[in-house]
């Protein structure tokens, strides 16, 4: 797996004076994305968990409403071919999310602080975490990407695969939140967001409307609560 999303390179390194030397950096894959025989998507992406992104964004996308709605994916040479069940609904997404989650302000900080351990971002620093959290305690999963929208997607993948009631579920992630990263929580029905980092001003609004907990700055013993705050004990 290491040898898919890190690759030996070759430097010089100035440090008071010039070096050779190399290290690992990671890989940045292209993933085409082809539904029944048509191109979809063509993502940039961390090549792990690659049948996870594809089904969580397809998910987030509206186009699929579970997993059974996927007949099969097939991952070969950088393109994923998905079969879709001819007889799926459509399916509609809610403006709100409806949950009745309420977490403590520790398991806040516990989600954040796990989804830091990831060796690939102690070793490069170029990725980003995500993982999801059944009443902010349970593991769901834990993943990195090159973006913290592909992370997102390949954690809600693995929720989707693995029947989670995402109603029950906070989300964690680094980085600043855009609105495009709310969106994506709202699309799966997943009322928190705990986040090391900012959301944007948009986010924020987004998260008020729809009934979405914003927790960011979520570092040591200290956090903002950007918006529904009721959530968090």
């Amino acid at each position: 797996m290491q040898s898919k999303i890190l690759k030996k390179v070759q430097y010089i390194r100035a440090d008071g004076e010039l070096v050779a030397t190399s290290e690992r950096i990671v890989r940045e894959t292209p993933l085409k994305v082809m539904i029944d025989g048509r191109h979809f998507v063509t993502s940039m992406i961390l090549a792990a968990m690659e049948e996870e992104y594809v089904t969580g964004y397809l998910y987030v996308q509206g186009v699929i409403s579970s997993a059974a709605d996927i007949v099969s994916i097939g991952i070969r040479d950088n393109v994923a071919n998905v079969r879709l069940r001819e007889d799926r609904e459509k399916r509609t997404i809610s403006e709100g999310i409806s949950s009745s989650l309420i977490v403590g302000k520790e398991d806040v900080f516990n989600c954040v602080r796990a989804i830091l351990k990831s060796p690939v971002f102690k070793e490069t620093e170029t990725v980003h975490s995500a993982g999801l959290f059944v009443d902010g305690k349970e593991t769901v999963s834990i993943t990195e990407d090159l973006g913290r929208h592909n992370a997102l997607d390949k954690v809600i993948g693995a929720g989707l695969t693995k029947s989670v009631d995402f109603r029950r579920i906070l989300a964690a992630s680094t980085g600043r939140q855009p609105v495009e990263m709310v969106v994506k929580c709202r699309n799966a029905g997943i009322p928190i967001i705990a986040t090391k980092g900012v959301p944007t001003s948009m986010a924020v609004e987004l998260a008020e409307r729809t009934g979405i907990t914003i927790a960011g700055l979520v570092r040591g013993d200290t956090m903002i609560v950007y918006s529904h705050p009721e959530r968090i004990e």
